[in-house]
């Protein structure tokens, strides 16, 4: 099994129970996890033009300063509609203790994790959440059929949870005050 920044291999270790055991490490949905907000009801105020991404013949020097440009963590790397890969903070630190500067010149499509992992919109914020974990990443593309319709976050996904939980919350609050 190869590690994350250190190009694809990932999803050959998937079981048949494994979360992210679809199609191109695509999430598959748990049944145990079926409550909470789907994906697609997170991302439905974003507009997909609004994702940062980059092409693979981008050189690692220029995504490192869209990356510092932008404060975001990782981008999708795409050919055309179709997302092939990731490329994070991790990916520079692994290529930069592997190969040093030299790494700085080279293209994404050399030094990204690939093939992405991904979420369809009708997966939950849990599922996504314990994808992330298992996995140990930080970003997720969202693909609806064969197209990208959002890039998420840990962080987005904990927000939301949070949001969702404090919801409850005060529903609960409500219905003991009035009962």
């Amino acid at each position: 099994m190869q590690m994350a920044g250190l190009g694809g291999g990932f999803n050959r270790c998937a079981g048949p129970d494994s979360l992210f055991g679809g199609e191109n490490g695509t999430l598959l949905s748990n049944n145990r996890r079926n409550a909470g907000m789907e994906i697609g009801k997170l991302i439905e105020d974003r507009a997909g033009s609004q994702i940062v991404s980059a092409s693979g013949d981008m050189p690692v020097r220029e995504a490192i300063a869209l990356l510092a440009a932008k404060r975001i963590g990782a981008i999708p790397v795409m050919e055309g509609d179709t997302v092939i890969g990731i490329f994070s903070e991790r990916d520079v630190v692994y290529r930069l203790a592997d190969e040093g500067e030299l790494c700085l010149t080279r293209p994404l499509a050399e030094v990204m994790t690939a093939p992405p992992i991904s979420v369809k919109p009708t997966n939950t914020v849990l599922d996504a959440l314990a994808l992330m974990t298992k996995r140990r990443i930080r970003h997720l593309p969202v693909i609806d059929g064969d197209a990208m319709c959002g890039f998420i976050s840990i962080g987005d996904l904990v927000k939301a949870r949070l949001d969702e939980i404090e919801h409850e919350a005060e529903a609960l609050r409500t219905y003991i005050q009035t009962a």
